[in-house]
């Protein structure tokens, strides 16, 4: 049994375990290198025989084989959207790691270059982990990133450009002089890794390292004049209780005023900051949005943010290790993540390749600055072809209308629903504290009130196989108050056994008094991302239909509640391939 896949499964239960965890020592500071990925020896040098499509994306970014894991170093350089990863070359499972690199003009259309940095040193030659790409003044680029040293200690190091007059940044060099940042006294070099993008503030270069203390979940800072030699903080920039291993942290300003992106450094009064980790102990993401005090190198999150994994999260499904950067082309700040597969170990050597990256999403901090939103970057439009469009379509209790004249496996579906009122709402229990359970408990059959109702995606004819991703809403304690329940619901998305199917769910926090909320869902064949009320909530469901593929898939949308939904305006379009990791000629 797939011990992981079950306590994902389980919220209540892995509270529980956290729990027993955190009552024990994680043990000895300078021990071997932790685990971030199951390893499976047989399988990491086994390179693809062959590559299986039925259930490979269209348009998301992924190589042509092979595991990929961690979009690391994103940046914009010289005419080219950069953006590197962790790659397995020579396997379809985690092993091997290299920093593979693809270049782009419009984030859309890819081409690969060789791997930019792999194991040769002895401050690496164990592995060549996650990092951050930051652009030095006089458009220097340089990258840190996480080294397995001899010791097997996790280490910082970096790397420069061979040529930085090559726009594409084919070969890198790793100076002699690394490692630059080591774990030091008191610092468990075993949990040491994932450096974000540097800022620069008062004359010096900062940045986080994760790491913990025990259970404490760690965000070291490291202040240098020179970005070669590094000092680390009397104290962490921020740390939280009983959360363990902070993974590929994330550190960036965001304007208070609109939805522009901010340069890294960029402070002052009009500026927030949002701390973003990936817990090893969960592996999901979560987020505060807080104030950052450079003169005493502290961020406070704001009391609307909760500091833990009850707090908020990019995304509320399949979503990991993501990382932003400032686009300078058009003024914005851009989110990458990881979406790893589903299915079992032995499925993706069979299909030759596992993981993909979501599209890449603009971020910014929503009016009442209280969360982030997020939409997919305007340049995936280009990809629109075929376009079915609907208005004032009612739907009642217990009907479903298929979405035709467009290919429902690659497809992008945008729909706002608007219902007459709220009056019969479900109450909300107060005891229903995770959305992830109250989606398994009130799944999309389940009838309400106000919903069921939204998308069936992924589909096959008769309904044998399908993903939901649909709204349902409650009346609050406060009559003037409702709360607003997403899910993404992958049990009914296969025939095929042995494979994690969970309802994804998150609470979206929208105002509702127009009587309207809206859905995006981008279909790519094994994945759907959904985008609730304007990226107010996101959810990433990885799914393996066996009878909804390619030409069989079937899109609908459904209402399963009593009162009647309308479909205010519904567009669906047919998503074209983009130019996906060839190499570049």
């Amino acid at each position: 049994m797939d011990v992981s896949r079950f306590l994902r499964k389980s919220p209540a239960l892995v509270f529980y375990l956290l729990l027993v965890i955190v009552a024990f020592d994680f043990g000895d500071e300078n021990c071997a290198v932790e685990a971030r990925h199951k390893v499976y020896p047989e399988y990491q040098s086994l390179p693809a025989v062959s590559v299986k499509y039925a259930h490979r994306t269209g348009y998301h970014f992924q190589p042509p084989k092979h595991w990929i894991n961690d979009p690391n170093g994103p940046m914009h350089y010289k005419g080219w959207y950069h953006l590197f990863y962790q790659y397995n070359p020579k396997g379809a499972v985690w092993g091997n790691i290299v920093w593979a690199h693809s270049v782009s003009k419009d984030l859309v259309n890819w081409r690969a270059l060789p791997p930019a940095i792999y194991p040769t040193k002895p401050f690496d030659i164990n592995g060549c982990w996650s990092g951050s790409a930051t652009v030095l003044p006089g458009n220097r680029p340089i990258i840190l990133y996480t080294g397995i040293d001899t010791k097997n200690h996790q280490v910082q190091n970096y790397a420069v450009p061979a040529n930085a007059s090559d726009p594409y940044l084919r070969e890198w060099t790793k100076p002699d002089n690394n490692p630059i940042v080591d774990p030091g006294p008191g610092v468990n070099a075993s949990a040491f890794r994932d450096p974000t993008t540097a800022w620069f503030e008062d004359g010096h270069w900062k940045i986080l390292v994760g790491s913990r203390r025990k259970h404490r979940g760690m965000a070291y800072l490291y202040r240098s004049r020179d970005f070669i030699h590094w000092t680390k903080a009397k104290h962490p920039l921020h740390s939280a209780p009983k959360t363990g291993m902070w993974e590929c942290p994330d550190f960036f300003p965001v304007s208070k005023n609109n939805a522009n992106g901010l340069d890294t450094s960029a402070l002052g009064q009009g500026v927030k900051h949002v701390l973003k980790v990936s817990l090893d102990l969960t592996r999901y993401e979560y987020y505060t949005i807080g104030t950052y005090h450079p003169d005493k190198d502290r961020y406070m999150p704001d009391n609307t943010s909760a500091d833990g994994w009850s707090g908020l999260r990019y995304d509320y499904g399949n979503f990991y290790a993501s990382k932003t950067f400032f686009d300078p082309v058009k003024n914005r700040r851009l989110l990458w993540g990881w979406a790893n597969e589903s299915d079992a170990v032995q499925s993706d050597v069979q299909k030759g390749w596992a993981g993909i990256q979501t599209i890449p999403r603009k971020i910014w901090l929503d009016s009442y600055g209280k969360q982030l939103l997020q939409w997919p970057v305007e340049e995936l439009e280009t990809l629109r072809g075929q376009n079915v469009h609907m208005s004032s379509v009612k739907l009642n209790n217990g009907e479903h209308v298929e979405i035709k004249g467009i290919t429902a496996a690659q497809a992008d579906v945008d729909v706002v629903f608007s219902f007459s009122s709220l009056d019969g709402a479900e109450q909300f229990d107060s005891s229903w504290l995770n959305a992830q359970d109250l989606c398994g408990l009130k799944g999309s059959g389940v009838p309400g009130n106000v919903g069921p109702f939204g998308l069936l995606t992924l589909a096959s004819e008769h309904l044998e196989e399908f993903t939901p991703v649909f709204f349902r809403i409650f009346k609050a304690d406060d009559q003037n108050k409702h709360k607003v329940l997403m899910c993404s619901d992958a049990r009914s998305s296969s025939l095929k056994s042995g494979i994690y199917k969970p309802s994804f769910a998150g609470f979206v926090d929208v105002d509702l008094s127009d009587g309207k909320i809206s859905l995006r869902s981008l279909i790519d064949h094994s994945v759907v991302e959904s985008f609730g009320a304007g990226g107010k909530t996101c959810i990433t469901s990885r799914v393996y239909p066996t009878l909804a593929l390619l030409g069989n898939a079937r899109l609908f949308t459904f209402n399963n509640g009593t009162q009647t939904i309308t479909i205010e305006t519904l567009d669906a379009w047919s998503m074209n391939r983009p130019v996906m990791n060839q190499a570049l000629e």
